[in-house]
């Protein structure tokens, strides 16, 4: 099957955070362009991990395009990084378990990741977080404002 991608990339910025580990979380994106800017971010009342938005962060933000693309997502959590470029393709090999033979963690969301990240090109990028980057910046304010509804939905129940 042959694709047709835009030549431009998307750039793409996301976070996870949460209060807590586990604790209530929240995760947020930043979409890119070229004149063209998308902000996204959600979360999670219930108990959840940081490791589990940052993955939902990269999710959203992917399931969101309608279109292949070209996609240089950066994301500060290296987990969701080796994850997707070095530990991903042995843990679809051995069954989704790890080299120890343990299933694999957030299993779930990894498999929702893999799936979103083939519908287009991505090149997956580490940033340094806290350390000014104005998009991840971006992507962490909104990563705490979704785990802030979370934590309000959860005290008004």
């Amino acid at each position: 099957m042959t694709r047709q991608y835009s030549n431009q990339a998307v750039e793409i910025y996301t976070d996870g955070a949460c209060s807590g580990n586990p604790g209530p979380g929240g995760w947020g994106a930043v979409l890119r362009y070229g004149n063209h800017e998308m902000e996204l971010h959600g979360g999670e009342s219930k108990l959840t991990t940081n490791n589990r938005m940052e993955l939902m962060a990269a999710i959203q933000a992917l399931e969101s395009l309608t279109r292949p693309s070209v996609v240089r997502l950066h994301t500060d959590s290296v987990y969701v990084r080796n994850g997707v470029t070095t530990w991903l393709a042995g843990w679809k090999r051995n069954g989704w378990r790890t080299s120890a033979k343990q299933a694999v963690k957030n299993e779930d969301l990894w498999r929702r990741l893999d799936a979103a990240a083939a519908k287009h090109e991505v090149h997956w990028l580490w940033v340094k977080g806290h350390a000014g980057n104005p998009g991840n910046e971006r992507a962490d304010a909104l990563a705490n404002r979704g785990m802030d509804e979370a934590k309000s939905r959860a005290r008004s129940r």
